[in-house]
């Protein structure tokens, strides 16, 4: 379990080392790993443009600033990035935090970005598709022969390789059918959000369930990692945009929902805070190590 190294309101604001302070107090405070997101820009009518810093760049700082927690990407959009070259950034960055990748990746959906920096907008979906034919294998078999509309890697090699043998996990994040079903063929994980309590796990369960059988795979295979909207009301009583059924309570309830999350299998689960302040980090920790604490 986790909380993000950024939030969307002051990304643009937070120099790399408060950044590298947030995730340091994380892993000191006995999270099990920490994560960023991959945008460029987010420009929304009527309000000023928010910017982030480049996610590879900043992961890679990270995975030398750390030592015990896994560094993830939630998730990476594929337009940025040339899938065969992206396979050897993501074993670079395994080798350099000595095997604590999580690779996620998405077929993005931050149209004013693409529009911006010059990146086609179409076909994102067969894109990815294309995109997860070329970096499955390399990161798994070091190497991959592939030709398509989209892309091409031809007799390419991952070399040398990183510490683990078969790469990092990779993470498909997918919420639509055609997304799910890959996320089934290729991951090693499926993340989907914002979830709020355990009970909203039902139907995405049972989605991903039916996705597994649908191409032949063993659902108990496939880990299920939900980005779960966390809420705290009494620090800020505006409940934020992008939350339908965030979770909230008190710091009792909250390990007994992650309690409840162990319960339903799920091996990994990320918080996203809201508002994203200190003393809501502080009350998710503790609710962390009760949970911890119960379960002795």
């Amino acid at each position: 379990m986790i909380y993000l190294a950024n939030d969307r309101k002051s990304r643009s604001k937070r120099p790399y080392g408060a950044v590298r302070a947030i995730v340091q107090q994380a892993e000191a405070d006995g999270f099990d790993s920490i994560w960023l997101p991959d945008h460029l820009m987010y420009r929304n009518p009527g309000e000023p443009t928010q910017g982030s810093w480049e996610c590879w760049t900043m992961l890679a700082a990270l995975a030398e600033a750390t030592h015990r927690v896994e560094i993830g990407t939630l998730v990476l959009n594929n337009s940025l990035r040339n899938p065969a070259i992206l396979a050897k950034m993501a074993t670079a960055v395994d080798e350099v935090s000595d095997g604590r990748l999580i690779l996620g990746l998405g077929a993005g959906w931050n149209e004013p970005e693409y529009r911006s920096f010059g990146l086609p907008f179409d076909h994102r979906v067969s894109r990815f598709e294309e995109a997860l034919q070329i970096i499955a294998p390399m990161l798994r078999d070091g190497h991959v022969d592939f030709q398509g509309r989209y892309y091409e890697a031809r007799e390419c090699e991952d070399l040398p390789r990183g510490p683990r043998p078969h790469g990092p996990p990779l993470m498909v994040g997918a919420e639509g059918p055609r997304m799910i079903k890959l996320a089934a063929q290729y991951g090693d994980a499926w993340n989907i959000g914002y979830m709020g309590a355990p009970d909203t796990m039902a139907g995405p369960m049972a989605t991903i369930e039916a996705a597994c059988r649908q191409v032949g795979r063993d659902p108990a295979t496939l880990d299920v990692v939900p980005l779960i909207g966390l809420w705290f009301p009494e620090l800020e009583p505006e409940k934020p945009r992008m939350f339908d059924d965030p979770l909230t309570g008190s710091v009792a309830q909250l390990a007994a929902a992650i309690r409840g999350y162990e319960e339903l299998g799920i091996p990994h689960i990320i918080f996203q805070c809201y508002p994203y302040t200190p003393e809501a980090l502080q009350l998710l920790t503790e609710a962390v190590r009760l949970y911890r604490a119960q379960i002795r």
